[in-house]
């Protein structure tokens, strides 16, 4: 019961958009220092999820770690993607490749350094992830993660997904 509730607080306290909006257009850059406007993200009309992470925050680690597991099946079912988007400094872009190498992360990387993208979504605390739909709305997102999480990023693409 005690495990119910604090879950259910993270949940309600990790809404950052409790109605659609679109991704913000900002500029970061890929893990080869190339210019990505985030607005642009798209995943050919399928939904994608956005997933903020620091290489101190290991829940972040653990999330990403756990998605991975499944991710193969996450997409053969729904087609989804999942963007990644370090907030570590520019200095640890080799840091941020090498994490990715050693966890075998398949995910496309993004880098916001200065905190630009972090800060036009609001986020506060640690991971955080934004769920976005096939027009580039932000249909969920949440912060924090606790074991399990992620299955409830899976139920939010299948609900795009059957939108569709």
């Amino acid at each position: 019961m005690k495990n119910t509730a604090i879950i259910f607080v993270l949940l309600l306290s990790g809404c950052l958009y409790c109605t659609a909006q679109n991704v913000p257009s900002v500029e970061v850059k890929d893990l080869n220092g190339n210019p990505v406007n985030t607005s642009n993200l798209s995943n050919g009309g399928k939904p994608y999820i956005i997933s903020f992470f620091a290489l101190w925050c290991k829940p972040s680690l653990k999330e990403l770690d756990e998605i991975q597991k499944v991710y193969s099946e996450w997409q053969r079912e729904t087609g989804v993607k999942i963007y990644i988007v370090s907030t570590d400094e520019e200095d640890n872009s080799s840091k941020v490749r090498s994490t990715i190498n050693e966890h075998g992360w398949n995910y496309k990387t993004l880098m916001d350094p200065d905190g630009k993208f972090k800060e036009a979504l609001n986020i506060n605390l640690m991971p955080a992830v934004f769920v976005v739909d096939s027009n580039g709305k932000i249909v969920f997102s949440r912060t924090g993660y606790t074991d399990g999480a992620e299955s409830q990023l899976l139920a939010e693409v299948r609900k795009i997904t059957l939108q569709n």
